[in-house]
Parts: structure tokens; sequence; C-alpha cells
């Protein structure tokens, strides 16, 4: 997956192109992808999964505390464009640009009487495949690629709901264990046909 492309040939960043993305690690991949058996992919897979666990129980003070206090936390806006265009996402949008700060505001909002998107709670399931691990030039940060797909279920009646998306993180190692540095989300679709986006992919 490639996050440099955007509305221009360039070869900024997505996270250096957005406002909320200006303080974000650069930290960029290199070489191969890891092994399946390396100790380094064993454990980002592993932190993977624990992070859908919390996802799905909507445990997010928990998810909060794994996460890095300089996170960028980014979902652009997809477009259909011409083979060769260049860039696959909408200039300036994204349907999610969060930093530490509003993440943890979009948290503590689920805890007051005014999240009625999630009120009540709605039934999710993270699907987490096709991980691949890569080293940095910093031994303490991999960037780890993976697939997603979320099954969101609310109410009796309502149909339930999926969304498709490619991720790119980056993990940092600290004293305590592995922290989301950065995500980079890639939806499948340019037209999201989730009622709302009030959980996290």
């Amino acid at each position: 997956m490639s996050v440099k492309t955007a509305n221009v040939r360039t070869d900024r960043t997505l996270s250096e192109q957005s406002p909320l993305g200006a303080h974000a690690p650069r930290t960029q991949r290199m070489g191969e992808s890891l092994a399946f058996n390396d100790e380094l992919h064993l454990q980002a897979h592993r932190w993977l999964v624990d992070e859908s666990y919390l996802l799905d129980a909507q445990d997010y003070e928990a998810w909060l505390s794994t996460i890095a206090s300089d996170i960028h936390y980014l979902m652009p806006v997809r477009v259909t464009t011409a083979l060769g265009a260049g860039y696959t996402t909408a200039p300036g949008m994204a349907h999610l640009d969060e930093n530490m700060y509003s993440l943890s505001r979009r948290v503590a909002r689920f805890a007051t009487e005014h999240a009625w998107t999630e009120d009540p709670p709605s039934r999710l399931r993270h699907y987490i495949t096709n991980v691949r691990t890569f080293r940095t030039k910093n031994p303490d940060e991999i960037v780890v690629d993976s697939a997603v797909l979320l099954f969101r279920s609310r109410g009796d009646i309502n149909e339930a709901a999926t969304i498709s998306a490619s991720r790119e993180d980056l993990l940092r190692r600290t004293p305590t264990g592995w922290e989301l540095a950065r995500r980079t989300i890639m939806v499948d679709e340019s037209v999201i046909r989730m009622q709302n986006l009030a959980i996290f992919l």
C-alpha cells in the first residue's frame, strides 16, 4: 500500500499533507517483509489481534493506552481515477483525521448521554488478515501492513454493514510494550455505506 499518493504526484506522505499530521512520525519501511516466523512479525501480529479484541469489546479506554502520544490516525477519502492518474484520494479530504487529543475526545463522548449513535452500542467484529511486517531505520519502530474487514450490526432490524480496508501502521516499542504511532486506513470503496463512523478501524 502506498501512502504517498494523494491529489498530486509528490514525495510527501499523506500524514505530511494533513494539518493534524504535521507532528506525526515520518519513519518508513525498508527492505522486504519479514518472514512469518520472525519474532518481530509474531509480536506485531499478536498486537493487531489483541487490538481487534479491544475494539470489538469497545474498550476504548484500554485501546487509548496502547496508542502513542504523537499518533496520527488517518482515513482518506478514496476516489476513482483513470489508470496512471497518480492519485487515489481526494485532496484535503478524510473520513477520519485524528491526533491523540481528538481520539481521546471521541472516546470521552461515548461515555456521555450525547453518544446516541452508539446507544445501544453496535455489535462489532474486526477480521484481521494479510499481515506483513517491515523493519525501519529505527530498531524500535516497525511498519505493519494488514487487511481489515469490519462487520457491524446495530439494533434488531437494521441491516448489518461491512467495511473492507487496508491499513499501514507504525508500531513503536516502549518499556511497556508496542504502541501505535501512526495508522493510515485505505478503504476499498469511494462511498462508505455505513450509517456513521462512530467506530474505529
